[in-house]
This record gives C-alpha cells, sequence and structure tokens, in this order.
C-alpha cells in the first residue's frame, strides 16, 4: 500500500517546481510532509505543528500536514527505517520538515538523516545562525553573531568511502596506495583503517552557488569559503579554487574577492556587491570568536561545515535553538540541528525552538515570509520574557519552567496576538 492511499490530505494540493525558470508554486493549502521522528521528536514535532500552522493560518492560508515515516515508527510500520513511502513522499511534495531520528546499531544505514539527504540529493545544509533575545549564551556580545552557514552535503566525510581495519579490502586499499601510488613509507605497520574523501567541482560549485545566490538575495556582504586547503591541496585547496571560480565567472558583477577589495577600493566595499574570500578552518574557528560581525555567509565542505556550524550555535546559546534546513534543486527537508535525546522522550520537557524555528527556514522557501516573521518575532518575545523550557529555565533568574505543549500553546498565542 503506497502513502497515495493512506496518508494524502484530501483538502491540500501539492507544490509543483518549474525546473526550467527555478520557480516553486505554492497554493494556499500545501501538502507538507512531516517526520516526527525518534526520541523528544514526539515532543517537539507536534509543539512545532501547532506554531507553524498558526502562523500559517493568521495570514490567510493552511498547512495540510501528511505524516511520513522514519526510524522507529517505521520499523514499527513497515519493519524497516527508511521506507520507499517516506523518500517518495518528500520527493515528490517538495518541502518537507523532520524531527530528529536515531540510526539504531546494525541498522542498515551509517545515518538515517544521511541517508534522507543523499537519496532526495538535498545537497545545501543550511543553518542560519542568529541570537534570540533572552537566551543565555556563553560569551558576552552573542548579538554580534548572524551568520549563514552552507555546508556540503553529499561528499567529503559524507561520501562514506572507508574501509575497516583488518578485513581485506583495507589490505587491498593499503597495497594500492603503497605499492601503485608510492607512498610506502607513509602509514604506519599495523592495522589500519582508510577513507577517502571526495570533494568534487561539480558538488563544489553547486553549493558555492547557491551560498552567493543566498548572499546577493538577503544583502548580505561576503561569502568566507572555509578550507583546510593548506594541507589537503587537492580537495579542500580544490574547493577554494572552484568557489572562486564561480563567483568570477558566473557572477562577475555581483562579487569581487578580497584582494580587489584592497586594492582597488581600500577595504570599503561597494554597494551591492559582495565580496568573496576564503579562510582556514582552524583560523576561521577562532575567528568565530574574535572577529564575529565580520563574517556572513559561510560555504563549507562537509566536515569543516559541521564543525564550524556548531561552534557558531554554541555562541548563541546551543543547538537546542539551532535551526537547520536542507536544500536541494526545488526542494527543502528542514530539521533541528540537535539530536534525539532518548532520554527526554515522551516527557513534555524538551525545547521545540529548534524545529519551530526549521520550521521558519521552510517558510521563507515557499515565499510565506510574513508568516516566518511571525514565527520569529513570536518565539523572540516568549523567550525574552523567561518563560522558557527547563533547559533555559535553569540558566536564567526568575525564569518560569513551562512543559514543551505550554511553550507552543503561548507562542501560539503570541501569534494571535501580533497579526
Amino acid at each position: 500500500m503506497s502513502y497515495d492511499e493512506v496518508s494524502v490530505p484530501e483538502n491540500g494540493e501539492r507544490i509543483t517546481y518549474d525546473e526550467d525558470d527555478d520557480v516553486l508554486h505554492v497554493p494556499e493549502n500545501p501538502i507538507v510532509p512531516i517526520i516526527h521522528g525518534d526520541g523528544i521528536g514526539r515532543d517537539v514535532a507536534p509543539a512545532a505543528q501547532a506554531v507553524l500552522e498558526a502562523a500559517a493560518e493568521a495570514t490567510g492560508r493552511n498547512i495540510e500536514w501528511m505524516r511520513v515515516l522514519a526510524g522507529e515508527a517505521a520499523r514499527d510500520e513497515y519493519g524497516e527505517n527508511l521506507p520507499d513511502d517516506t523518500v517518495s513522499a518528500i520527493r515528490d511534495h517538495r518541502v518537507a520538515i523532520k524531527g530528529p531520528l536515531t540510526t539504531p546499531v546494525g541498522a542498515g544505514f551509517r545515518s538515517l538523516n544521511v541517508a534522507l539527504r543523499k537519496k532526495l540529493d538535498l545537497y545545501a545544509n543550511v543553518r542560519p545562525t542568529y541570537y534570540l533575545e533572552g537566551v543565555p549564551s556563553p560569551v558576552s556580545n552573542p548579538e554580534a553573531m548572524d551568520m549563514v552557514n552552507f555546508r556540503e552535503n553529499t561528499e567529503d566525510v559524507y561520501a562514506g568511502i572507508e574501509w575497516e581495519a583488518g578485513t581485506d579490502e583495507v589490505e587491498q586499499v593499503r597495497d594500492f596506495v603503497e605499492d601503485e601510488m608510492g607512498f610506502d613509507e607513509t602509514i604506519h605497520d599495523g592495522d589500519v583503517g582508510i577513507g577517502v574523501k571526495p570533494i568534487t567541482e561539480y558538488g563544489t560549485k553547486r553549493l558555492v552557488r547557491r551560498a552567493i545566490e543566498y548572499a546577493i538575495e538577503n544583502d548580505r556582504d561576503s561569502v568566507t569559503l572555509v578550507h583546510k586547503g593548506n594541507i589537503m591541496k587537492f580537495t579542500e585547496g580544490a574547493f577554494r579554487d572552484w568557489g572562486y571560480e564561480v563567483a568570477a565567472e558566473e557572477f562577475p558583477e555581483e562579487t569581487i574577492d578580497e584582494d580587489t577589495l584592497w586594492e582597488e577600493y581600500d577595504g570599503e566595499a561597494p554597494d551591492d556587491v559582495v565580496v568573496v574570500k576564503d579562510r582556514i578552518a582552524d583560523n576561521m574557528l577562532q575567528q568565530l570568536l574574535t572577529r564575529t560581525s565580520n563574517y556572513d555567509v559561510l560555504a563549507m565542505p562537509n566536515l569543516n561545515g559541521d564543525y564550524l556550524s556548531d561552534a557558531a550555535g554554541a555562541q548563541i546559546g546551543g543547538l537546542g535553538i539551532a535551526p537547520g534546513a536542507n536544500f536541494g534543486d526545488g526542494r527543502v527537508l528542514a530539521e533541528p540541528v540537535h539530536g534525539s535525546a532518548p532520554k527526554h522522550a515522551g516527557k513534555d520537557k524538551a525545547n521545540p525552538t529548534a524545529m519551530i524555528l526549521s520550521g521558519k527556514l521552510m517558510l521563507e522557501y515557499i515565499g510565506w515570509d510574513d508568516a516566518a516573521d511571525l514565527v520569529h518575532d513570536a518565539v523572540e518575545a516568549q523567550i525574552s520574557e523567561h518563560r522558557v523550557t527547563y533547559d533555559l529555565e535553569r540558566q536564567v533568574e526568575g525564569g518560569v519552567k513551562l512543559a514543551t505543549s505550554e511553550f507552543a500553546e503561548e507562542v501560539v498565542d503570541r501569534i494571535h496576538d501580533l497579526a
């Protein structure tokens, strides 16, 4: 039995995509697949649904939710972690949102999240990092952080090409590397695990292209290519070079590089021009702290993007409030950055902010900016009054501890008041 027979809402319409013009066509009552997910997903996903529904209705629209399954719920229903029905539903309806998923040991996928991104070719993991008033932060000026991280989602370490120590396969690779490629004194004797990190021109350019387009459309000042090209010259160094090629060849009027900025403009960029620059990854980690406001959009290979986006999230209060989304061509799967926290599952205590704000990203993608603004303003007002879930309440003086569902209910009330 396919998803069409059991779960498609009768009153909703599909979002469609014009590939030639790269345009989504969004009805006023779109069908949106949702995966509640594992662990605290059962708590935060319904909370996010309620908030997003309220914002849609306040702006004269309606979201028709279509529940689809992955992880534990899918194993109970289908006997597998990621059913074809779920992938097909998201592929067909183009815009979806999910809660956190846990991949059981030995269950077939290295990661269900990675599997979804690869199957749907969601090549850009995008994590906006901005401060919400009232959130406790470990830094003195968290409001300086207003950054959007574009992380390549399909290659580098996410390619999953590696061989386990002690296997025949890893010894074949070792023999090839040592005997055929000439690295005969490089690998230490004894057991070894070997991995390959492919970084392609195609994968790099479509990621950097998307980052530059975002910067232009959202009036951002710069795009920074973050790499370790001083050591990995032919992978991450190539990422840097291909990124600059995209800017020079496809956006010659809209971008300048950092050398040109100083040679011709004495460091003051002209209006409506995006500066494309690069930084070594380890240096960029300290620049996040010491020169936070100098950076707007970061474009990175997969592993760098994982490190940098989590470090940036820490500066604005942690991953419990950090939103994210995975973008492909004409397709998005929004998801919070945090994990499934199974020990808190079903206790109505987890913070739903990250999933709610991931939904805000989804609303922006379909062009519902007015609804997205309502979500942001209502969440920020709620947190600024310190009426929050336990994770934030214990860090603020005079805070009021709310259950997950209570937090969502009060945010919904604020949306009604703001509208």
